[in-house]
């Protein structure tokens, strides 16, 4: 079974920082694995803002490989605009291509972050993904 799902930026952050982890794990699945990555021009460009971040001290080119990689096996969507509450306003654009994608798909959201998000059973930390994944494989 294959899975859509609009990854947020601290999952990526996460999986950079230590790629034997359950985020890495998530980034596997997106680059090589079960899922499909989902996007926008304004995540990849939070991506690419986020992991450059000097404090961060990413090698570039693992930086490269990933975000490349999501690009590469993604699927862009626009997003649907909502009226629901996202505590960032950097967040909305990740919701809102998740709703997007949920016309067609089942789709979710990968977070580190559920708080910042309304509610709702799509949008999960990445263990839930992962046991998502793994109970229908």
């Amino acid at each position: 079974m294959e899975y859509f799902a609009v990854i947020d930026t601290n999952v990526v952050v996460s999986a950079l920082y230590r790629w034997d982890s359950i985020p890495g794990k998530i980034i596997e699945h997106a680059l090589v694995g079960k899922i499909h990555p989902l996007l926008n021009e304004k995540i990849v460009t939070e991506y690419r803002e986020v992991t450059a971040r000097p404090k961060l001290k990413f090698d570039k080119s693992d930086i490269t490989h990933v975000i490349d990689g999501l690009i590469q096996r993604g699927i862009f969507l626009d997003g649907i605009p909502s009226d629901e509450p996202v505590n960032d306003p950097k967040d909305v654009i990740f919701y809102e291509v998740t709703l997007d994608a949920r016309q067609s798909d089942e789709a979710y959201l990968v977070t580190g972050n559920i708080k910042d998000f309304p509610i709702k059973p799509f949008v999960v930390t990445p263990r839930e993904m992962l046991d998502i994944i793994e109970k229908n494989s």
